[in-house]
């Protein structure tokens, strides 16, 4: 089959087309036919290396962890799951090497749920690793929910765009950092939208004059310390970090999305009831995954860049 690859750490130069075997089926996986994969940040990341220290990597790798497609053979213990049935996955396992930019994945069960009704291929691929991100930092982590103001940083990107929507979903109010051009789009979302940059504190008090509840941070470093100051007194340590887990030494969460299957059910649900529309910025074909990765890395893309793999 052809998948894409690499062979050691770099940039996206060192992102290959190559054929590789099929990947062989467990007792509790299925195999997907690939319609789409999401490209992540974290995609690129692994590649460069800077996740060396927390999995054991095995080349050459596939990059990739989200997935949509449809179930071409299940395994001889399934039974959740028949050929032909429309899936969505955040197909991680515990060390990289076997990803899903691939025109077949084997996906473990606790990785996968069904694909939402009504959805494009290229917005069911979107949903995995960001939804469950944003759904993981503001239910299970922060217990978000009416009455509380939560700070989203980088609100218009893949993670941000969910996450201000499951935010509003959960009842709370959302203020959301972005650039001025994606100002409207976050407002169409439910958010009230605010500049990131030097300032922010003012800004975010002009809004909310006694401070924030909960803080959903994407950047770490100065910006994490910065916003920390922006917790009311009553919410000190509700703070979740997706990049830093320094956050920790001030009592807050650093959140690395998990595979769940029931949270990934839940966000398919999201999705159908309309609670949750998923934001497609750019559609490439498979071989065109180093000039996504460099797209991403631009860290001014709205959404999700989506690589189709078959139509």
């Amino acid at each position: 089959m052809k998948a894409i690859v690499y062979s050691r750490y770099g940039g996206p130069e060192v992102l290959e087309v190559r054929e590789v075997p099929e990947p062989k089926l467990g007792p509790e996986s299925v195999l997907i036919d690939v319609k789409t994969v999401s490209v992540n940040p974290v995609d690129w990341q692994t590649a460069a290396g800077h996740l060396d220290s927390r999995f054991d990597v095995h080349f050459p790798v596939i990059p990739g962890w989200d997935v949509a497609g449809v179930v071409a053979r299940v395994g001889p213990t399934v039974t959740e799951f028949t050929a032909g049935d429309e899936v969505i996955g955040y197909v991680r396992e515990d060390s990289i090497g076997r990803g899903t930019y691939a025109e077949r994945v084997a996906a473990p069960l606790r990785t996968i749920a069904r694909k939402p009704a009504g959805l494009s291929w290229e917005q069911a691929a979107a949903v995995p690793i960001a939804g469950l991100t944003a759904y993981q930092s503001l239910v299970h982590a922060l217990r978000t929910g009416p009455g509380d103001t939560v700070l989203i940083q980088a609100a218009a990107g893949g993670v941000g765009s969910f996450a201000v929507q499951i935010g509003v979903a959960l009842g709370a109010r959302v203020i959301g950092t972005a650039s001025a051009p994606n100002h409207d789009y976050l407002r169409r979302l439910g958010a009230e939208p605010v500049a990131y940059g030097p300032g922010l504190d003012e800004r975010v008090r002009a809004l909310a004059p006694h401070g924030v509840t909960a803080i959903l941070d994407m950047y770490g470093g100065e910006a994490l310390t910065a916003s920390l100051g922006l917790l009311n007194d009553a919410s000190k340590g509700r703070v979740v970090s997706l990049t830093n887990d320094g956050v920790l030494e001030n009592g807050g969460t650093f959140v690395f999305a998990r595979p769940s299957a029931t949270d990934l059910q839940q966000l398919s649900r999201m999705v159908e009831s309309g609670v949750l529309v998923p934001e497609v910025s750019t559609v490439m074909d498979l071989t065109d995954a180093a000039e996504a990765f460099r797209l991403s890395q631009t860290g001014h893309v709205r959404g999700k860049i989506i690589l189709r793999v078959a139509d």
